[in-house]
C-alpha cells in the first residue's frame, strides 16, 4: 500500500509498459499485448464499469524523436491520455527511452527511464583491512536500450507510423472486455532495472525527447475523468474493494461461474429424462382401461342372460314329458 499514488493510475504499472514496449517487435504487438488479459498490465477503469478500458496506441515523429501516446477512449469525443513513451536518438547515435504517467492519472513529473549506467566498487589500493583480498564488482541489472526489438523497429527503413484504427465502440476482434482486478491483487511489481516513479519534491525532471513539448500543446484531458477524480470516486472505488486474504488468480472466479453454470446445465438433464418417463406411464393405463374393460362386460353379460330366460320358458312343455 506504501507504493500505491492513490490516483487512477495505480491500475496501470508503468514499469510493466516499458518491459513490454521494449520487448515488443511493432507498435501493433505492443498495443495488442498491452489489452490482452494473460499479460495483466492493463487494469484501468477510467469510467468506472468494472471492465478494464482498451488502451490504444497514438504515434508521432520529428526526425529521431518519436512520441507513442497510451489513450482510453472515454466517449466519442472524450480522450484521455494515459501515459507517453519516449524513444529519442542524439547526435552520438545513443537511444534513450522515457515513459511519462500522465499528470491526471499519476500525478505531477512520473517519469520512469531504464538503467543504463551500471555503478561498481572500485577497491582502495592502500586499504590494508582484513578483506583485502576481496574486491567485489556488483553490477545492478541494466537494459541496453539499443538492443531493444522496438528501437530495432523505429529506426528501420521498415518502419512506418502507426495510427491506431480503434475508437470508442469499436474494437479490436481480439479484444475480450475482462474484470477489473483489486488493487490489492494487482498490487505493484518492482523492477530494478528502471529510475523513476515519483520524482516531484523539488527534482528537476529532464525530459530528453525534443518533441515532447509539442506533444503537450495537443495533450488529451477526459471531462469524464477529471469529474471523477475531482469527486473522489477512484479512491472510493479502491476503498470498496475489501483486501483479499489471499492473492488467488482473479480469473478463477470466472472459471466457478462457468463451473457452476455447467452444473445447472447437468442438473437440467435429468429433469427432463425424468419427465419423459413420467409421460409415458401416464399416457398408457389411461387407453388401456378405457377400451377393453369398458367393451367386454358390458356385450357378454348383456347378451347371454337375456337369451336363455327368455327361450325356457316358451317350452315348458318338454319338463312335462320328462316326468
Amino acid at each position: 500500500d506504501s507504493d500505491l499514488l492513490g490516483l487512477p493510475g495505480d491500475n496501470l504499472d508503468l514499469y510493466a509498459v516499458a518491459d513490454l514496449f521494449q520487448n515488443s517487435k511493432t507498435i501493433e504487438a505492443f498495443e495488442e499485448a498491452l489489452n490482452d488479459e494473460e499479460t495483466g498490465i492493463n487494469n484501468l477503469d477510467l469510467n468506472l464499469d468494472d471492465e478494464v478500458d482498451f488502451i490504444k496506441v497514438a504515434t508521432k515523429q520529428e526526425k529521431d524523436d518519436f512520441v507513442f501516446v497510451l489513450q482510453v477512449d472515454m466517449a466519442k469525443d472524450d480522450i484521455q491520455d494515459v501515459a507517453v513513451i519516449l524513444v529519442t536518438k542524439d547526435q552520438e547515435e545513443k537511444v534513450t527511452i522515457q515513459i511519462v504517467g500522465d499528470e491526471v492519472l499519476f500525478g505531477k513529473d512520473y517519469v520512469i527511464e531504464p538503467k543504463t549506467k551500471t555503478p561498481s566498487v572500485t577497491a582502495n589500493p592502500v586499504y590494508s583491512g582484513p578483506d583485502t583480498t576481496v574486491v567485489v564488482n556488483q553490477e545492478s541489472t541494466v537494459v541496453i536500450v539499443e538492443s531493444a526489438p522496438i528501437v530495432h523497429y523505429v529506426y528501420s527503413p521498415m518502419y512506418s507510423p502507426y495510427y491506431s484504427p480503434y475508437y470508442y465502440g469499436y474494437y479490436p476482434v481480439y479484444y475480450k472486455p475482462y474484470p477489473v482486478v483489486s488493487i490489492h491483487i494487482y498490487g505493484g511489481r518492482h523492477h530494478n532495472h528502471y529510475h523513476g516513479g515519483r520524482h516531484g519534491g523539488g527534482n528537476t525532471v529532464v525530459i530528453n525527447n525534443n518533441n515532447y513539448n509539442n506533444y503537450n500543446k495537443t495533450r488529451n484531458t477526459s471531462n469524464t475523468v477529471n469529474r471523477n477524480k475531482t469527486e473522489g470516486n477512484y479512491k472510493n472505488k479502491n476503498a470498496s474493494k475489501p483486501k483479499p486474504s489471499n492473492t488467488g488468480n482473479y480469473k478463477q472466479s470466472g472459471a466457478n461461474k462457468a463451473n457452476g453454470a455447467a452444473d445447472k446445465t447437468n442438473k437440467s438433464k435429468p429433469a427432463t429424462d425424468g419427465q419423459k418417463n413420467n409421460a409415458k406411464p401416464a399416457s398408457k393405463p389411461a387407453a388401456q382401461p378405457s377400451s377393453k374393460p369398458s367393451s367386454k362386460p358390458a356385450s357378454k353379460p348383456a347378451s347371454k342372460p337375456a337369451a336363455k330366460p327368455a327361450s325356457r320358458p316358451s317350452g315348458g312343455g318338454g319338463r312335462g314329458r320328462r316326468k
